[in-house]
């Protein structure tokens, strides 16, 4: 958007004639106070279109370029047409996690800004798919992610397989579905909600598949702040976009809070089990009580 605050001062000084004098404003959504002023206010309308809907364009380049940018910040503003803003003093950033994205080349893991990584995908030491339960039956949204354990000692997000509105059933095979497509060897499972009734479930979805149950002693927030610390020194890493997931890691604040989506970070939560139970060790289990 070329407008300037004075600028757009300036136009509206122009709009004295007519009985609905009107301005159109068409611009990529950057998290810019101006534009975010503009859609704020009560007379403004806002119509938002996507990349997708624009028949006129070759379905060989769509699929192109989502291919490169699709679940990127970059991409969820120029394709997709959000409006992306950092929440203040949250424990990730768009920069961040953008920093922090690795995509598959030839099997070798590249940023796109460096040489192809020397890690290759499937190559892992461990995979986890850590879980946050939801609270009642049909509650919030059960976390479930699977997190790989490279050979190089970092971390990273293989899926986002999280489920909304799920029974008990539903989620436990959907976590037992994520364990079995990225090979993981465990399930790390919170069990502050419903106890050993988690264990039971996951069990009856999947009996061969190990599970360990964990108990928070902290909030979301303070257990999450040292998984924060890993994607800053360089040691963790998502193997693609996860939109809605790191939507939720954006919102937890440092120091305590969740400013969403939502009422609760289930995804983001069942990532910080995954990563702590492979990066963290004994230093990951300071706050947490294994059964």
């Amino acid at each position: 958007m070329g407008l300037s605050r004075c600028g757009l001062d300036n136009l509206m000084l122009g709009m004295r004639m007519g009985e609905r004098p009107r301005v159109l404003v068409t611009t990529t959504p950057r998290p810019i106070p101006l534009l975010r002023d503009l859609r704020a206010r009560p007379d403004t309308a806002t119509v938002t279109g996507r990349t997708d809907e624009n028949r006129l364009l070759p379905e060989s380049f769509v699929s192109g370029i989502r291919a490169t940018y699709g679940g990127t910040r970059l991409g969820r503003q120029e394709l997709d047409g959000e409006l992306i803003d950092d929440v203040a003093g949250a424990l990730w950033t768009r920069g961040l996690l953008e920093a922090c994205r690795v995509r598959v080349l030839d099997e070798r893991f590249s940023t796109g800004l460096e040489p192809a990584r020397t890690e290759r995908l499937g190559s892992w030491r461990r995979v986890v798919v850590g879980v946050d339960p939801p609270a009642g039956s049909r509650g919030d949204a059960c976390g479930i992610v699977a997190v790989a354990l490279g050979r190089d000692g970092h971390g990273y997000v293989l899926e986002d397989a999280s489920v909304s509105a799920a029974s008990p059933e539903q989620w436990a095979r959907a976590v037992a579905a994520c364990a079995v497509r990225n090979g993981a060897d465990r399930v790390v499972a919170e069990a502050n909600q419903g106890g050993e009734m988690v264990r039971s479930v996951l069990e009856a979805a999947d009996a061969a598949l190990p599970i360990r149950l964990v108990h928070a002693s902290r909030g979301k927030s303070a257990r999450a702040e040292p998984v924060a610390a890993l994607y800053e020194s360089g040691k963790a890493f998502h193997v693609g976009g996860f939109a809605a997931l790191e939507d939720e890691l954006c919102g937890l604040i440092a120091g305590g809070g969740y400013e969403g989506p939502g009422r609760s970070p289930d995804r983001a939560d069942a990532l910080v089990w995954a990563m702590t139970e492979l990066l963290l060790g004994k230093r990951g289990e300071a706050g947490v009580r294994v059964m």
